[in-house]
């Protein structure tokens, strides 16, 4: 589920300026207080602070941060600061360090007044911290610029949600529905080596658990469901009405699963269902519609993949489980596709939905939907283990609009990732590096974001 993300606004200042130029501090504190306000309007809520001079009063100020379970701190030097009154608590701290490096005045140059510098010079405050931050190995993100005329807002609101992502990682709970296919290796967990590395609790549920669940499924709660699905969705096909109402049976079944499981992502093997799972129609609609809502997903068992798209999902909206399934030589595009799994909010035209052939299990046909991702920018992602630990593969990405006039894919799930490589170099990359087949792509995030999120869960990061 998507989370409110909660921000300590950490002010760094100067005893002595209190002593020998009060009268900066009101200017000061306005500025302090209209960065707060524009983390707050990016959705974070933030938590205020007293200037910070010296070591006991940074000391106060984590220690409110962390009783209030602020997922990140975000750092603003009112003026130079000392580092070594505030390097010790924050290198401490374990909530993951932002630095906003900005200051109050746009225009620093010739025709400035010279008294500004005393408004303005906070900027090597910044790097006296950093420098130190570096020397006791905590581990920090960037972002400097102007409040109003840049995009540094924005930038420093990417690094908080990689962190807030990151954090949520320990203590998540992932579900396997009819465990992980057989024969598939390169994303093999087991339960307890991904629980000791990332704290991550991996729940399976016994047939009979999803076959009551779908037995108790109101009548009602059906009905409201196939309500929805002819309001969001486009028929592009007839199916018939009973195939409607199983389908949706099992797929609410295993919405009640994930909510009673507090699960904040799952993974279906779809050649499990039937009698091995307790389920008779393979849940594609709850599987879109769940990573919708902010529940990760992999297919085929792959825990591993699942549980990180699920931390993504939490803070960054616009995620999804992918595959690279084909490659396009002639237009260096990779085409990306599954059998019926995507986040149902990505597709650049409304979703449809038919009933969709299924051999594999049971052979019971059920109601899917399909789409074509939306255009727009960035970043391919890959968890995978290497050779005595994991590592996060990230790639900066372009997915390409859907020529419909030409198109022969409707009906299917279907992307164009071109990735800023020659697709040739990028899958040589891809395989050299031991990336598995299962990925996850994240709209509107960087390169930087996404690396911040794996140096802050100690992943060794690898980009393409």
């Amino acid at each position: 589920m998507f989370i409110i993300i909660k921000i300590g606004l950490l002010p760094l200042y100067i005893e002595l300026y209190d002593e020998k130029v009060p009268e900066l501090r009101p200017r000061l504190e306005k500025f302090y207080e209209t960065a707060a306000q524009k983390l707050e309007t990016c959705g974070f809520e933030v938590f205020r602070v007293p200037f910070c001079r010296l070591e006991p009063e940074f000391r106060s100020a984590v220690n409110f941060f962390e009783s209030k379970k602020a997922q990140c701190v975000v750092t603003l030097h009112m003026a130079y600061s000392p580092s070594l009154e505030s390097s010790e608590v924050l290198a401490g701290t374990k909530l993951p360090i932002v630095v906003l490096d900005a200051t109050d005045t746009f225009d620093f140059g010739p025709a400035q007044n010279s008294d500004a510098v005393l408004y303005c010079h906070g900027i090597h405050g910044v790097m006296d911290m950093c420098s130190l931050l570096n020397q006791n190995g905590k581990k920090f993100a960037i972002a400097a610029g102007h409040l109003k005329y840049s995009d540094v807002m924005a930038r420093v609101g990417g690094f908080v949600k990689a962190a807030a992502a990151a954090l949520s990682l320990n203590g998540s709970r992932v579900g396997s529905i009819g465990g992980a296919f057989a024969g598939m290796g390169d994303f093999a967990v087991g339960d307890k080596e991904i629980y000791d590395r990332f704290g991550v609790e991996t729940v399976r549920p016994n047939p009979e658990t999803l076959k009551n669940l779908s037995a108790s499924v109101s009548s009602s709660s059906i009905e409201a469901e196939i309500i929805s699905d002819n309001n969001n969705f486009k028929r592009s096909g007839e199916f018939s009405r009973d195939i409607h109402v199983n389908t949706v049976r099992d797929g609410l079944a295993v919405r009640e699963w994930i909510e009673e499981e507090c699960l904040s992502a799952f993974t279906v093997n779809f050649m499990q269902i039937g009698e091995k799972t307790g389920i008779s129609y393979m849940p594609f609609m709850e599987v879109c519609k769940a990573m919708g809502r902010g529940i990760g997903y992999a297919g085929e068992g792959d825990v591993l993949t699942a549980s990180f798209t699920g931390a993504f999902l939490k803070c960054f909206k616009e995620t999804s489980f992918v595959e690279i399934f084909c490659p396009d030589w002639r237009s260096n595009t990779l085409f990306l596709s599954h059998m019926g799994e995507m986040n149902i909010n990505l597709t650049a035209k409304m979703p449809e939905i038919a009933e969709k052939p299924f051999i594999y299990g049971s052979g019971v046909n059920p109601v899917a939907c399909d789409g074509c991702y939306k255009s727009g920018n960035g970043v391919f992602v890959n968890i995978f283990k290497g050779k005595t630990d994991f590592k996060l593969l990230v790639s900066e990405i372009a997915m390409e609009e859907e020529n419909e006039s030409e198109s022969n894919f409707k009906g299917i799930i279907r992307g164009w990732m071109k990735p800023k490589k020659n697709i040739s170099e990028f899958l040589e990359m891809l395989s050299k590096a031991g990336a598995t087949h299962h990925s996850i792509l994240i709209y509107d995030a960087s390169i930087e974001q996404i690396r911040f999120f794996g140096e802050i869960l100690n992943l060794d990061v690898i980009e393409i």
